[in-house]
């Protein structure tokens, strides 16, 4: 299972990005798509996720102003972040879970940085 991530960039407090992830498998085959991130010093925290059903969960300090959303015919996630601040600054990692036999298997997109200035 292969994963592109890419839309980061720079922008200024208050703008939108929106970041996509292309997979080589059918997304659908997969328990969850999900959306990671890493800021400077600190451990990857789980973002946004979306599950084969299409249920969607979100970190409680990104909800309201991120959204995740699948393309399944394109293999394609994508996270809509709106009115972005500066503490969202990261690097954003896609990841594809499935579980197979009781074992959890992740995959991991190369990464994209998100910087926002204020």
């Amino acid at each position: 299972v292969q994963l592109q991530a890419s839309g980061g960039g720079l922008v200024q407090s208050g703008e939108s990005l929106r970041l996509s992830c292309v997979a080589s498998v059918n997304i659908l085959t997969a328990d969850s798509m999900n959306w990671f991130r890493q800021a400077p010093g600190k451990q990857r925290d789980l973002v946004a996720s979306i599950s084969s059903a299409g249920t969607t969960t979100y970190a409680d300090s990104v909800k309201g102003h991120f959204f995740i959303s699948r393309d399944s015919a394109k293999n394609t996630v994508y996270l809509q972040m709106d009115s972005l601040k500066p503490e969202d600054t990261a690097v954003y990692f896609c990841n594809a879970k499935f579980l197979k036999n009781y074992n959890e298997y992740n995959y991991w997109g190369q990464g994209t940085l998100v910087t926002v200035s204020s």
